[in-house]
């Protein structure tokens, strides 16, 4: 399929600058761009591509002012980046979508499927569960019993979702992933053995979500573990039960979320941070990677360290950090002088 900058322009609602009938036929990288393909300058740190790049058409911020000439044709957006993840939609949509359910499933009879689905080989769907309209299953995914699975959702190969999850319209669960497994939930007796609470909650899904590989999200003791519309997980995450995680919040990879913890929404939470059960943070809020975060957090803030505690804090006792074995040698040695007098 064959583009021009002047239609690729028009859909972003950009503005063309060089030649507007220059073409492309696929996308690159800005750093590996050949002739007849679409690329994208967002991070500044790329800048210097943009020079040297064969690539045919780039896309740009409308206020990206270059230092030399450049060889190819400038479709200037409001933000190159979300123009560009646009266009990758676009594309993936282009190449068609799956339909059908293969012969080799197992589908309790109580179940609704919905129309124009895909479920494909050895999925596995239990009893009373509703699949929505243009629902696609990849092959090896179990699906539990009284589970509500909305419209247009990708589930790939290798997801288990155990019995009464909720999953709203739009989300995608990537392969490995584990919604409902019991949370971590046990009594310690009087012998030093420990007795087992049942879980008997659930995990419900907003619109909108998305879950990275192989991450797990438990089912709550009692009511709901909630993932709000538009969050979205990464690889290898995982959230214990009765946890809540606001609207519209991203979590990196390896992150740790224990027992009860509320999140708020329009959160950014940097991989492997963790968290200690029964925290409320707030809306707005930024954690850095590798964060250990054990007391509640106010809205709008940045934190950072383990324990974490606010950014410029933290940024102005480092400068100590790296000093201290400087400092030691220094007290050492005043020891030392103090003894000798």
């Amino acid at each position: 399929m064959k583009f021009t900058a002047r239609q690729i322009a028009e859909a972003l609602n950009g503005k063309v600058e060089g030649n507007p009938d220059e073409e492309v036929t696929s996308l690159s990288k800005i750093e590996k761009g050949k002739p007849g393909t679409l690329t994208f300058l967002a991070n500044p740190i790329y800048t210097r591509y943009i020079y040297s790049t064969q690539a045919s058409i780039i896309i740009v911020n409308k206020d990206f002012v270059p230092e030399k000439k450049i060889a190819g044709t400038l479709i200037r957006v409001k933000d190159a980046y979300s123009a560009f993840a646009g266009l990758l939609e676009m594309v993936q949509q282009a190449k068609g979508r799956k339909t059908g359910i293969s012969e080799k499933t197992s589908i309790d009879p109580t179940c609704k499927i919905g129309a124009e689905v895909y479920i494909g080989e050895f999925v596995v769907i239990g009893k009373n569960t509703v699949i929505g309209n243009r629902t696609m299953i990849y092959p090896n995914s179990v699906i539990g019993d009284n589970c509500q699975i909305g419209d247009d959702i990708c589930i790939y190969a290798g997801v288990i979702l155990y019995e009464e999850t909720a999953i709203g319209n739009h989300c995608t669960l990537h392969s490995g992933v584990i919604i409902g497994g019991d949370g971590f939930g046990f009594a310690p007796q009087e012998d030093k053995n420990y007795k087992k609470v049942p879980q008997i909650g659930n995990v419900v899904l907003e619109e909108g979500v998305e879950i990275g590989a192989n991450t797990t999200i438990d089912r709550a003791t009692l009511g709901s573990t909630l993932i709000h519309r538009g969050v979205k997980l990464d690889n290898h995450i995982q959230i214990a039960h009765n946890v809540e995680i606001g609207e519209n919040t991203v979590i990196a990879a390896q992150t740790g979320i224990s027992g009860s913890t509320k999140i708020g929404k329009n959160c950014m939470i940097g991989g492997q941070a963790g968290f200690a059960g029964h925290l409320i943070i707030g809306d707005d809020v930024k954690i850095s990677a590798q964060s250990g975060v054990g007391r509640n957090i106010p809205d709008g803030t940045f934190y950072e360290g383990s324990p974490a505690f606010p950014l410029r804090d933290f940024q102005r006792s480092y400068i100590h950090f790296r000093r201290f074995d400087n400092l030691v040698k220094r007290i050492d040695e005043l020891e030392r002088k103090l003894k000798n007098l």
